[in-house]
């Protein structure tokens, strides 16, 4: 929580991730129209045509986001987003200050486990990890983006992978424009009183 208290910094931004896994679904018969007096109709019959994964990147003091969709949640697609994040999203930053939850993918070793050393070891040396607390990962302001994500844009039935990904990019591209923020008051004063019994006496 000091660290979302902080001013905004380009050179050392804040940037919160997590993952969400989304299932495809596609129509077994077309829906029918809008028409007057009557609504959209669809049938309760579907067609499962797999999952994909969301990586989502939020810097909550800038109003930035960005969704990167793969076809699983694996230690390789977690290290390859580690590695957009310095290399593609942020440059021109000396240290990536990284919120993510305790996800048993979430550690150093991804990146070892995945790219030759020399490059694992220059990547990290561009990030700093801060862990939310196992059973607090709603403190991970990524979880939010997730969940407006879910409402504004996939409360439907989305059935391949290209309008998935069109439909996210546009949400994307909308909401980076407007530079939307979350306006976050939970206080490091509110969580020693709200959360004392985690703290020293």
């Amino acid at each position: 929580m000091d660290l979302y208290a902080e001013p905004h910094d380009p050179l050392h931004p804040v940037v919160c991730l997590d993952e969400s896994p989304i299932q495809l679904i596609g129509e077994i018969k077309e829906p029918l129209p809008v028409m007057p007096g009557q609504p959209a109709r669809y049938d309760h019959h579907y067609r499962r045509n797999g999952t994909r994964n969301l990586f989502v990147l939020f810097q909550p003091r800038a109003g930035w986001r960005h969704v990167k969709i793969t076809r699983q949640r694996t230690i390789p697609d977690y290290a390859q987003c580690l590695k957009d994040l310095v290399d593609i999203h942020f440059p021109e930053a000396r240290v990536i200050r990284v919120v993510q939850d305790n996800l048993n993918t979430h550690t150093p070793w991804s990146l070892y486990a995945t790219l030759p050393p020399e490059e694992a070891r220059r990547i990290l040396k561009r990030l700093d990890f801060h862990n939310t607390p196992k059973h607090a990962s709603w403190l991970d302001m990524a979880e939010i983006e997730i969940s407006v994500l879910g409402r504004q844009c996939l409360d439907r039935r989305i059935g391949d992978e290209n309008t998935l990904v069109q439909e996210v990019a546009a949400w994307e591209a909308k909401r980076n424009a407007a530079h939307v923020k979350v306006k976050w008051q939970f206080t490091t004063a509110e969580a020693r009183t709200k959360l004392r019994r985690l703290y020293p006496s």
